[in-house]
């Protein structure tokens, strides 16, 4: 069985807004401030440590290993409590998984957010059903690039690892597809949209009502 794999921060969800206002609450509680804006969407969907550094920089402060370890988990704490407030889905993304449903592809997430959070997010805005399998950062021993997440994702989804595509925004997610001998296609209006096309991924996405043609055209 075919399926069809999602990265989620940045391609089906724009998560940046809470990462960034959780990234702040900890430099309000080192005296600083806030460090990031909504400018800065492309660190936030990097991760939290990447939030970090970057604020320490601004700060003028050194990537310090202890300060890191210990502002983690409160970044984490902080955005869990407001992990919906601007996050929003990009348009047509729902549509474009219902649609791969009903042409006979499998569904599922892979992201490097750790799965507690993930599975929150999805579930606080009504999709997580829509979903056959959810692999987070810590799902498993190993994470993206890592190809098993991935392969792992289209199992539980009830897929053909070998039949699967991989729908991304960064890097990684290519590097991830590539390690699996699988399809990546990357999405163009993420943060990181205008760096895709150097990556020369299987497809571009511009658009998600594309997105099942792409798919059926990649695992004819």
């Amino acid at each position: 069985m075919r399926s069809v794999i999602f990265d989620l921060d940045g391609t089906l969800a724009d998560t940046s807004g809470d990462l960034v206002a959780a990234a702040n609450v900890c430099f309000r509680d080192m005296g600083a401030g806030d460090q990031l804006t909504v400018a800065d969407a492309g660190t936030a969907l990097c991760g939290a440590r990447a939030m970090l550094l970057l604020g320490l920089e601004r700060m003028g402060r050194a990537p310090d290993p202890v300060l890191l370890d210990r502002y983690y988990p409160m970044l984490l704490n902080a955005y869990e409590d407001q992990i919906d407030t601007h996050t929003v889905f990009y348009p047509g993304a729902l549509k474009a998984v219902a649609a791969l449903y009903d042409a006979d592809f499998k569904v599922a997430i892979c992201t490097n957010k750790p799965e507690y959070l993930a599975r929150k997010l999805l579930q606080n805005m009504g999709a997580l059903d829509l979903f056959g399998a959810l692999i987070g950062a810590d799902t498993l021993a190993v994470r993206k690039p890592d190809p098993e997440p991935l392969r792992e994702a289209a199992r539980r989804a009830g897929g053909d690892p070998a039949r699967c595509l991989l729908v991304g925004d960064t890097i990684t997610d290519h590097t991830t597809a590539r390690a699996a001998g699988v399809p990546s296609v990357l999405v163009t209006f993420g943060p990181n949209g205008s760096d895709m096309r150097a990556l020369a991924p299987d497809a571009l996405l511009e658009d998600f009502a594309d997105l099942p043609a792409i798919a059926a055209r990649l695992l004819p």
